[in-house]
């Protein structure tokens, strides 16, 4: 079996033992602090759904919760389409370790239909990504390596005056986007209190939210090219804070909304 050939695929490769119950294995590319990056777990279990022989459709909705730490070493991934109707599937997706569930996520899959559309939420002015420096990578999480940052708007580590950070975002190396990518980019946020407060502190994702905006044919349109990741926090309270995000293409079309809960300790 040829291995494959970006990190990310090797990352979310999965074995199915039955067309429920898949096995994968965490990677030492998108280690985090002392789990998993996020959004390679939500990549892998998007994938999970994604390659289930009675999926139908493209992902609509994916809200995943974390419920414990993930270690590292083998997991298993089970999914259950709870119900289908006409147009959409639901689905149910549970990561567990050691017979307990550390991640869980309902998913929504729908037919894309013609209709009458219009997007309200603007892009912000930006110069375009090959006109801004990448960040220099200076974090100790190895994940952090796998993705290239241009910093637009939203210094990390800094008193900023608000918490609206513009950065534009890609694979590294670069790789062409799908659905279980785009999942993965939707948690490459940088953690709001980051910008307004200097110091660090230790954070955890709790939940993370996705609404999928555009379908197949506009991600393969999308190619290995930057993305524009645009957030804010609303509140930052009892040792919890979150923030509302959108995710454009390069030419301005919107692929994602998204929301998160962090956990963060005093």
């Amino acid at each position: 079996m040829t291995a494959p050939a970006h990190p990310f695929d090797a990352a979310i490769a999965l074995r199915a033992e039955t067309p429920n119950r898949w096995h994968g294995r965490t990677s030492d590319d998108y280690w985090n602090m002392v789990s998993p990056y996020g959004g390679v777990t939500a990549g892998a279990m998007m994938q999970a759904m994604l390659d289930h022989p009675e999926r139908s459709g493209t992902p609509l909705a994916f809200t995943l919760s974390f419920l414990a730490p993930i270690q590292a070493g083998d997991y298993v991934i089970e999914t259950e389409l709870v119900r289908a109707n006409r147009n959409s599937q639901h689905w149910a997706i549970r990561l567990l370790q050691a017979g307990r569930v550390l991640a869980q996520a309902i998913a929504i899959c729908a037919q894309r239909r013609e209709t009458w559309s219009l997007v309200e939420a603007a892009p912000p002015e930006v110069p375009p990504a090959d006109q801004c420096e990448p960040a220099p990578n200076r974090g100790t999480s190895e994940f952090l390596r796998r993705y290239e940052f241009r910093i637009v708007r939203g210094k990390p580590f800094a008193e900023n005056s608000d918490s609206v950070s513009h950065v534009w975002v890609a694979d590294n190396p670069p790789r062409p986007l799908d659905f279980a990518s785009l999942t993965a980019l939707c948690d490459s946020f940088l953690p709001r209190i980051f910008l307004r407060r200097a110091e660090f502190v230790p954070i955890g994702t709790v939940s993370i939210n996705i609404y999928f905006h555009a379908g197949e044919e506009v991600l393969i349109r999308q190619g290995a090219a930057p993305l524009l990741a645009v957030a804010q926090a609303q509140a930052f309270s009892d040792g919890h804070f979150d923030h509302h995000g959108h995710v454009w293409s390069t030419n301005g079309e919107l692929l994602a909304t998204t929301q998160q809960l962090v956990w963060y300790k005093e």
